[in-house]
């Protein structure tokens, strides 16, 4: 997964009753997008080599071939979380750098947590979750997913007031709430169009769409007084042509 906001999935298993549980399970993930069901590897097979698979979920113990066989003869294989019944797997599936290894019955916050390691493999730290140009009606639907509390939250860009860097948390303050998130400012700014962001202090950035007034040493956004940092008052001058 590189910008899509969607993680593509395919279940490959030879019970009727594991896959349904499977299923349900990431209907109710957001991030989660199924592409298919398979009953053996064979069919699996066929199903990559002509879509574009992110995820697998694979059961080992399978007829004809089993699932760590079969993923030994993949190329490039996608990303994988076992599904088995069996604990004696496990070393044989982490040598093959499987991402998760769950154990049948699959409770859904163990589910859940396997698909969080997933979502933190799968997602860039220094990119946005979609593409945008810096015009207008692009920007209005371009977003960042942050992970915030074992969930990743999406925040769209033309919400956000500022975001202030607290050691190492950056707050984003948008139009409605406070977000805190275990990232650097600096990684942040990198995801962010120059047209409407602006860092003003090594702690803040802003967005320029919410700025009411500013001075030389400071700039108010909805009450808020953001100090404008020494080094950055020549970028500051420069972007918004004060004096």
């Amino acid at each position: 997964m590189t910008t899509k906001d969607k993680i593509t999935c395919l279940v490959i298993d030879d019970e009727p009753l594991a896959r349904d549980i499977l299923v349900n399970y990431i209907s109710r993930v957001d991030h989660l997008q199924l592409i298919a069901c398979c009953a053996n590897a064979l069919e699996a097979f066929n199903l990559i080599a002509k879509k574009n698979i992110d995820l697998l979920f694979l059961d080992i113990e399978m007829p004809e071939i089993t699932g760590t066989d079969f993923l030994k003869q993949l190329n490039n294989p996608p990303k994988v979380i076992f599904t088995t019944a069996y604990s004696n797997y496990a070393v044989d599936a982490f040598s093959l750098e499987a991402s998760d290894y769950l154990l049948k019955p699959i409770e859904f916050p163990r589910f859940l947590k396997s698909i969080h390691k997933i979502l933190k493999e799968l997602t860039p730290v220094n990119a946005p979750l979609v593409n945008f140009d810096e015009d207008a009606s692009s920007y209005q639907d371009a977003f960042i997913y942050l992970k915030v509390e074992k969930k990743m939250q999406k925040v769209f860009l033309r919400e956000i007031h500022y975001i202030e860097s607290i050691r190492n948390y950056i707050k984003i303050k948008t139009i409605d709430r406070e977000i805190v998130a275990l990232k650097s400012i600096s990684n942040i700014e990198e995801t962010l169009p120059g047209k409407k962001f602006l860092r003003v202090h090594r702690s803040f950035i802003v967005g320029m769409d919410f700025i009411d007034s500013f001075s030389p040493s400071e700039i108010d956004i909805k009450g808020v007084k953001i100090p404008v940092g020494r080094n950055y008052k020549d970028t500051v001058k420069e972007v918004l042509g004060y004096f």
